[in-house]
């Protein structure tokens, strides 16, 4: 069939869609900024004629009223792979949400294991004149899902950058089209404090030239990028596409000319997962060949990693215990984010020949109390917090950075370790660390 002819029968209403969901429906949700705005802000209309409709979820950009107003919670729940304020919100005082365990380059295939999805439903720029459209943001699980799914609907935007790689999909594969020329969801610019900018330095004096670097976002990943604008032939493999990467390409940093199979397994790419950013990041990665979007069940593989060159992971944290032990997703008991991809790549670029994991954090945080003060602690404790849940096992964990400097913690004993982390903790907590770790009989 002709695609403009194809493109017309697929085309339906959010209405219609909707129409299409059933009580005890599974619907999983596309990615960040790859969900689809106009579905998911009208779900909740059919709330009075459905029950126990499970919404999985990664990264939701806006609080849909679906999962964060408590008169839902019949109808509709979300089933989570990451925790934002929104998701914690709702979880923790509306009862809509929970979380799924997960490592990110596993986050798919394990959902199929439990349950296959009656309906998928993402984003997708328009088709080209042979009918492919590119999901543009992401592919983490999406691709997956739209194998999967016994149907699956894609909002067409026009505003969304066409991408390359795995994103690329015919008409025939998708089910049904909605036109939804929405705006592109973009992340605010989080300004470098000067503790980022002493942690960017000590990880970029340790990052060679010629490495394949994963960064993520935030104030510490934004201070990294900043501080490795003087490197050369970087190459990237990563979970996620930031401004930063766009920076370092704009300053030559980057190398995009193909070396060999032993340095870069696809050689003269950019490699990830997902993007999200600004505009000037949705602008570099329209119609850009030296960028490759891919099935994060590829990209976030540690053995996929492993096969880089000097494959560098950077991650942050929220707190270390003297052991090593790594807690990156939860306060205490209470869920705060997620795993993600953080054992993945760690682990992944741990086996790349010459490869490199970072885990940084701040040395203190500042912390509100039951009775309503505020309390400054130390990030790195005798032990996790009770309840909390280790994201990065201590066998996993290389090296641990924050603004006092940068320890390694591979192959040394407890002993060591707990030593070297004391040095890198807030002066304040050092002489109490000590005494901890002796009551413990650390060291």
């Amino acid at each position: 069939m002709n695609s403009d002819n194809l493109y017309k029968k697929k085309l339906i209403t959010t209405e219609d869609a909707l129409g299409m969901i059933q009580s005890n429906f599974s619907i999983v949700s596309a990615m960040a900024a790859s969900e689809a705005p106009g579905f998911c802000s009208k779900l909740h209309e059919i709330k009075d004629r459905v029950k126990d409709v499970s919404v999985c979820t990664c990264l939701p950009m806006q609080p849909y009223k679906w999962y964060t107003d408590p008169e839902m919670k019949e109808s509709f729940f979300n089933e989570a792979w990451f925790y934002g304020p929104a998701i914690r919100k709702a979880h923790y005082e509306a009862g809509t949400s929970s979380f799924i365990p997960n490592h990110l380059h596993a986050s798919g295939t394990d959902r199929l294991h439990y349950k296959k999805p009656n309906i998928f439903v993402g984003t997708c720029t328009p088709p080209d004149r042979f009918g492919y459209v590119s999901l543009s943001l992401g592919v983490t699980y999406e691709r997956l899902m739209i194998e999967a799914a016994d149907k699956v609907i894609l909002e067409v935007n026009e505003n969304l950058p066409r991408t390359y790689g795995d994103t690329i999909v015919h008409l025939d594969e998708i089910d049904y089209l909605i036109e939804n020329n929405a705006p592109i969801p973009e992340l605010g610019e989080v300004p470098i404090g000067d503790k980022d900018r002493m942690i960017g330095r000590y990880i970029s004096d340790l990052i060679e030239d010629g490495s394949t670097i994963q960064l993520g976002i935030g104030g510490i990943p934004n201070a990294v990028a900043a501080e490795l604008l003087h490197k050369k032939n970087l190459s990237i493999h990563t979970e996620m596409f930031t401004d930063g990467m766009v920076d370092l390409y704009e300053a030559g940093v980057i190398s995009t000319v193909p070396r060999s199979v032993r340095e870069k397994i696809l050689t003269g790419r950019m490699v990830a997962t997902f993007a999200l950013g600004s505009k000037k990041l949705y602008d570099f990665l329209h119609e850009n060949p030296a960028v490759a979007l891919m099935r994060g069940d590829w990209v976030n593989n540690p053995y996929v990693i492993s096969r880089n060159y000097k494959q560098v992971s950077i991650n942050t944290t929220i707190e270390v215990d003297l052991t090593g032990q790594v807690c990156s997703e939860s306060i205490g008991h209470k869920q705060f984010s997620g795993t993600g991809g953080q054992a993945d790549t760690a682990i992944g670029a741990q086996m790349s020949e010459g490869g490199k994991s970072f885990i940084a954090l701040y040395s203190t945080a500042n912390v509100k109390q039951p009775d309503g003060t505020r309390k400054t602690v130390s990030k790195i404790a005798p032990h996790l917090s009770l309840g909390a849940a280790v994201t990065l096992h201590r066998s996993n964990v290389d090296y641990v950075v924050t603004e006092y400097g940068a320890v390694r913690l591979k192959g040394i004993t407890i002993r060591e370790r707990a030593k070297r982390l004391i040095s890198i903790a807030h002066p304040d907590f050092r002489e109490w660390l000590e005494e901890e770790a002796k009551k413990l009989q650390i060291i």
